[in-house]
């Protein structure tokens, strides 16, 4: 007679050594998600800041054009972006309102590069000295004009000001009806770039 194999329980090692490996890899992939989630609430914080301060040079940008309306020797000036103020204390507010912080903010003529730094960690995980990360992200929001117009005295009379045509729109200004000049949103466009 033949002794009966003594193969029972041989698969359970194995069954333990696949659950447990199977157990590791979706810590892992919970690591990365944590991660991952952070970083997309850093570029989401610096998306909204960088977006906030180009919006707000915009509108003061818009209102020096309305100041100088009734002189468009200085509408090239405005559409440049000369004399407009930098706005990175905007940016600073929407990274707090989306738990983050500006760690730099660059103001270029007709842009800004801010990079911000959450204030959330990635906290536990599988993966030995990530607790403490904090995501950080950058963003550059770009202002670009969108009026064109004739110089004065080129194709009008020294005293008529020149139309403006802004993204295909022709307005026909005129200073005393100011309910009847483009917005800051006919003026400039902001965008975010990169």
């Amino acid at each position: 007679m033949i002794p009966p194999h003594q193969d029972a329980g041989q698969a359970f090692p194995i069954y333990i050594t696949v659950v447990a490996g199977l157990l590791f890899l979706a810590l892992a992939y919970l690591a990365v998600g944590q991660a991952a989630v952070n970083r997309s609430s850093a570029q989401t914080a610096a998306d909204a800041a960088a977006l906030a301060a180009a919006q707000k040079t915009r509108d003061q940008l818009a209102d020096m054009w309305v100041d100088v309306v009734s002189d468009p020797t200085k509408w090239l000036a405005v559409f440049h972006g000369d004399g407009a103020d930098s706005f990175c204390w905007r940016a600073d507010q929407l990274a707090a309102q989306n738990d983050a912080v500006v760690r730099d903010c660059s103001p270029d003529v007709l842009a800004y590069s801010v990079e911000v730094r959450t204030n959330k960690k990635v906290g536990n995980s599988v993966v030995p000295g990530t607790e403490d990360d904090q995501s950080t992200a950058h963003a550059r929001a770009v202002i670009e004009p969108l009026c064109e117009f004739t110089p004065p005295g080129e194709a009008a009379p020294d005293d008529a000001l020149p139309p403006l045509t802004c993204h295909g729109k022709v307005w026909d200004v005129k200073p005393d009806d100011p309910s009847g000049l483009p917005k800051p949103n006919d003026l400039f466009d902001v965008y975010l770039a990169d």
